[in-house]
């Protein structure tokens, strides 16, 4: 099984470390292509505006100056040598993806990419703060990730899923001997809002902003992706990039189509 892997926290990540271990345990034909750069948040954007730089690292292994979506198209259009991956995985991310956070995930546009070529793709994401009320795990943080990766990727290439669909699988930040389930969830929305910008002053008086997240829990409903990593699971969820809202459009289509309305 050919494998590319890539990621959005950049070539130098522990968390493309660990996804490399995560490879090994599944084959030894891998190929990597990271952004050289850090791309959290960069969801499927796409570098137009500007070349992109390819860098060799070692034998199939490379960087480039674009986003994870630029990385996968590059790996298996260009830098592959015309034999396709049969899996891509992207990851392992530092920080869960779930919820309404998965739309500017880079770690989840690069399983997007893969899919939208036709590829069975993965991505991966590691919980990096504890929940309150359960056990801190003492492990490295990736730990879990390593442990559980290489039987869930193996049982879901046996099962299988459509072309149309990537699997989006988040780890709970616990000791991998208290992590004890895995739920196929589906995707939710926070109840509350985590993203902030903090205001702070540089040298010269200016002001700037960094963008960031409070570490405030939602009340998801069960069968949900927050649900299952609040009660320490892994959360397997299937997601497509077909955004249409069927309820609305079946309930618009008898008073709204036909005719343009005038006026």
């Amino acid at each position: 099984m050919r494998l590319l892997l890539t990621n959005d926290d950049g070539i130098h990540a522990e968390g493309l470390e660990a996804l490399e271990r995560i490879a090994r345990a599944l084959t030894d034909d891998i190929w990597i292509c990271a952004p050289e750069y850090e791309q959290s948040g960069a969801s499927r954007s796409l570098t137009l505006d500007e070349p992109i730089r390819v860098r060799q690292v070692s034998e199939r292994r490379f960087s480039t100056t674009g986003t994870p979506t630029d990385c996968v198209m590059m790996a298996v259009t260009e830098l592959m040598g015309g034999v396709r991956p049969d899996l891509v995985l992207s990851g392992v991310n530092r920080g869960a993806n779930l919820a309404e956070d998965v739309t500017m995930s880079g770690t989840v546009a690069g399983a997007i990419e893969g899919m939208a070529l036709g590829i069975p793709s993965i991505a991966l994401s590691q919980m990096s703060w504890p929940i309150a009320g359960q056990a801190i795990s003492t492990a490295p943080l990736f730990a879990p990730a390593e442990h559980f990766a290489p039987g869930i990727v193996r049982r879901l290439m046996e099962i299988g899923w459509p072309n149309d669909v990537v699997m989006n699988v988040n780890f709970p930040s616990r000791p991998i001997e208290a992590i004890l389930e895995v739920e196929v969830t589906r995707q939710t929305f926070r109840d509350v809002h985590v993203r902030r910008a903090e205001k702070r002053t540089d040298m010269r008086g200016n002001a700037y902003y960094w963008m960031g997240f409070r570490p405030e829990k939602s009340r998801p409903a069960a069968g949900t992706d927050l649900a299952a990593i609040y009660d320490g699971k892994i959360s397997v969820t299937p997601l497509h990039i077909d955004l249409t809202h069927m309820e609305t459009v079946n309930r618009m289509r008898s008073v709204l189509g036909g005719a343009p309305p005038r006026g």
